[in-house]
């Protein structure tokens, strides 16, 4: 299987410093399943192509998972010639610091977006090549490769070309990613530490892809606890997309002479447990179901907050919250203690603070769940205080992109009215020995009220749970 890369950038032959591979070499790389060979079939000053050329031995195939669901489809398939996920392991291992956006002799040219041409003779699913690289900013030339005899029709592959203006490091993300995508499937199996290369691949631009839901299924092989993790993940990146907004309905960009700039849902939620905290007094807090981190951070930088726990069941969340809390001043980042635990079970860690937030979190626990958690958080953690915000389902109205009668994200296990949730925080507040109050979250519609919904628990001191 081949895959080629051509730049007019001149001088074009700065591609070999870019891809840490000389144009006049051979470069022999050994990957799982074969030989990978990177060489430059043109090198000029004007226009240079680096081709990875990947050979899959033979006595690999068999024990290769994918291939075709038939009786001999392990021994007869494809996968020595279609571009597939073992084309896209190939890319990573070979091109590995190109992949990173990191060149120690061309850094300003890495972080330099520069013409590229991408060439690929046989890439299975070329009906959705369009779909998956258009939206990214590729002019893509798609031509189908006909079945023999032609009167069969055409195959599922395709010969074709994506020209565009990008990063290298983009480019090829898009290709590690999109690769397995279109085939439908990889053959190795798909564990955890696949949502977080995902999100490393995705950074930037797969969190705002209107088909981004397909990728991250196709992507994870279908395993609906991976892309549930990673679609949260991408979610909780105020960076990359507000975390009530549908995905791929973006908040459109104020114009330059707006006086007042939009702020978006996710800033004004982060905002709102802020100040909600801040009204408790409390010193030491636990963010329960931090996800990514997107409050440890602003937590961090309070110096009010004298120690900060951030809890979550998954791991990819934790170490995605890790890589952000790098960020952070040695002070901040010392303030602060990843841990891996289970909300719906006691965790003896987790008691003693002074103030708990759940933070989108309610909605993604089966209905069944919540009294655990409820038993969990307020009967065994029991903190002084409890921050609480979930989506209001009665705003779902004023989201255009929004089918009726389908919730804000896939992971959502129920979204609450007003009046549900009222419900539920009052009973827990009685159960538990609590006070609770409302408050609004996001500009308030006088028919739907606000997008988010608040309420924040105050423990009466003196009553037992």
């Amino acid at each position: 299987m081949l895959l080629t890369i051509t730049t007019t950038h001149a001088p074009a032959t700065d591609l070999g410093y870019l891809l840490v591979k000389h144009p006049d070499r051979v470069h022999t790389v050994t990957t799982s399943v074969g030989t990978a060979h990177v060489f430059f079939p043109a090198a000029e000053e004007h226009r240079c192509t680096a081709a990875l050329l990947l050979e899959v031995a033979p006595e690999k195939l068999a024990g290769l998972r994918g291939g075709d669901h038939f009786a001999l489809g392990r021994y007869v398939n494809d996968r020595p010639y279609a571009a597939t996920s073992l084309l896209a392991v190939a890319l990573a291992k070979a091109y590995s610091s190109a992949l990173r956006g990191v060149s120690k002799d061309r850094p300003e040219l890495a972080a330099t977006a520069i013409p590229l041409e991408i060439g690929v003779p046989a890439l299975p699913g070329h009906p959705l090549v369009e779909r998956l690289f258009g939206p990214l900013g590729w002019d893509v030339t798609v031509r189908p490769v006909p079945l023999a005899p032609e009167s069969w029709g055409d195959s599922r592959y395709g010969t074709v070309t994506l020209r565009g203006t990008h990063r290298l490091a983009d480019a090829l993300n898009h290709l590690y990613v999109l690769l397995p995508v279109l085939d439908g499937g990889k053959h190795y199996w798909v564990g955890p530490d696949e949502v977080d290369k995902l999100i490393r691949a995705g950074t930037g631009w797969l969190a705002t892809h209107p088909d981004r839901a397909l990728i991250t299924d196709r992507y994870l092989a279908h395993q609906r606890a991976f892309t549930r993790t990673a679609n949260r993940l991408l979610d909780d990146d105020p960076d990359l997309l507000d975390p009530d907004r549908p995905a791929g309905d973006q908040l459109d960009a104020p114009p330059a002479d707006t006086p007042d700039p939009v702020v978006r849902l996710g800033e004004r939620r982060r905002d709102a447990v802020l100040a909600a905290l801040a009204d408790t007094g409390a010193s030491r807090v636990l963010d329960l179901g931090c996800g990514s981190g997107v409050l440890l951070g602003a937590l961090a930088a309070d110096p009010r907050y004298t120690e900060v726990v951030g809890a979550d069941v998954s791991a990819s969340a934790l170490a995605a919250a890790e890589r952000r809390l790098e960020r952070l001043a040695d002070r901040q980042r010392a303030r602060i203690t990843l841990r891996q635990t289970a909300l719906t079970y006691a965790d003896a860690r987790l008691t003693g603070y002074d103030a708990a937030v759940l933070m989108e979190v309610v909605e993604h626990v089966d209905e069944s769940r919540l009294p655990a958690l409820a038993r969990a958080v307020f009967g065994s953690a029991r903190p002084g205080a409890v921050v609480v915000t979930t989506p209001n389902v009665e705003y779902n109205v004023r989201y255009p992109a929004l089918a009726a009668g389908t919730m804000r994200h896939t992971d959502h296990r129920f979204e609450w009215t007003r009046a549900e949730f009222a419900d539920w925080a009052t009973r827990v507040a009685e159960s538990y020995g609590y006070t609770v109050v409302f408050r609004p979250v996001g500009d308030e519609d006088p028919e739907v009220g606000a997008p988010t919904q608040l309420a924040l628990f105050t423990r009466v001191e003196g009553v037992a749970a």
